[in-house]
């Protein structure tokens, strides 16, 4: 029995899904979204409030800010509300309703901007209003996930040497960039492990983060419309770049044998699937981290007019269509879902 006093204090880490039964690649998925937040940003969010307030940055009269397109948001605040502070987070249109209504719940105020970049993202304007808020009261204290070694730290204490005691001979890791926070914590911990682990970054098309060129991005979560400040390219072995039509694919295909899974989750899902499929070997370990739970993309993702309004009825076709280059009778097996025991052998939390 576990008993807690405050919602931070409760995050499943050790349960995986196996789903090749899905895709027809061995694959697990590090389920990150079994807390009180429903996401891997829990992490981040605990981490960086607790060194602002280790270094004085955060006192009791403080307001916090931050830029959010959702799920960060939610775990700001519910920390905030667990420990009194206001919070303030700064999003944009494409913030699902639900990700709204709840951090609205947990007591916090949401500022919407509007202003769409010539890139087809908010970004710019909503560290504009961030840096407004700050300059008009010195009691707020903007955070920064882009910025703040916070997060990725919280995934180089917590979530890689995780990933390492269950599977002491990890192959391949892959992980959704947004801010990189979970990418660069659990690619720097694998590089002083070192074990040979290939790190690869899965990001959506139309995200500039790796470079390349902008484009509409509807899906929230992963993806940045400017190189990320904690990117280091020198800890990635390769980038997949994924269509956000194949991210509602995923995301359906896994909802179809009952895994409801978040958008971000769905990207990482399908990068991966794609890459095994012309790099897999027998007997090799892939882990993915799959971000978050898909409650909050009900209205988006998981709705059948604003998946055809958006990028057409083929996508609802063929998402609740299996794999075409699934052949064997394996599709009738259930998925598996793992709580990985510690193994010995791995390596201490660093």
């Amino acid at each position: 029995m576990s008993v807690i006093t405050v919602p931070q204090a409760f995050n499943e880490e050790d349960l995986y899904v196996d789903v090749e039964a899905v895709f027809g690649q061995s694959l697990l998925l590090k389920c990150e979204g079994f807390n009180f937040a429903g996401s891997i940003k829990l992490k981040a969010a605990a981490e960086m409030v607790a060194s602002a307030e280790r270094d004085g940055t955060l006192r009791a009269d403080s307001v916090l800010v931050e830029s959010s397109s959702g799920n960060l948001g939610v775990a700001l605040s519910m920390i905030a509300a667990s420990k009194g502070y206001r919070f303030i987070c700064v999003t944009d249109s494409r913030c699902n309703l639900a990700t709204r209504l709840m951090m609205e719940a947990l007591g916090s105020e949401v500022h919407l901007v509007a202003a769409e970049e010539s890139n087809g993202g908010f970004l710019a304007a909503r560290l504009a209003h961030v840096r407004q808020l700050c300059a008009s009261d010195d009691r707020c204290v903007w955070l920064s996930q882009y910025s703040n070694p916070a997060n990725w730290r919280a995934h180089y204490l917590t979530t890689a040497p995780g990933i390492a005691r269950s599977f002491p001979q990890l192959d391949v890791l892959f992980m959704g960039a947004g801010t990189t926070g979970t990418l660069m914590g659990c690619a720097r911990w694998f590089r002083d492990w070192h074990r040979p682990v290939r790190i690869v970054a899965v990001d959506i098309a139309g995200s500039v983060a790796f470079g390349g060129a902008p484009g509409r991005r509807m899906i929230p979560g992963l993806g940045m419309s400017m190189r990320p400040p904690l990117l280091d390219e020198s800890y990635v072995d390769e980038v997949v770049r994924v269509e956000e039509t194949d991210t509602i694919r995923a995301c359906r295909r896994l909802a179809r044998r009952g895994f409801l899974f978040g958008g971000s989750t769905g990207t990482v899902v399908s990068g991966a699937v794609s890459w095994l499929a012309r790099h897999g070997t027998p007997g090799l370990t892939a882990v993915a981290i799959a971000p978050d739970l898909g409650e909050r993309y009900l209205d988006t993702v998981y709705q059948d007019n604003w998946v055809e309004d958006l990028y057409g009825a083929e996508v609802l076709e063929s998402g609740a269509r299996t794999p075409a280059a699934r052949e064997e009778p394996a599709l009738a097996r259930p998925l598996t879902i793992r709580s990985a025991p510690e193994q010995a052998g791995a390596p201490e939390n660093r």
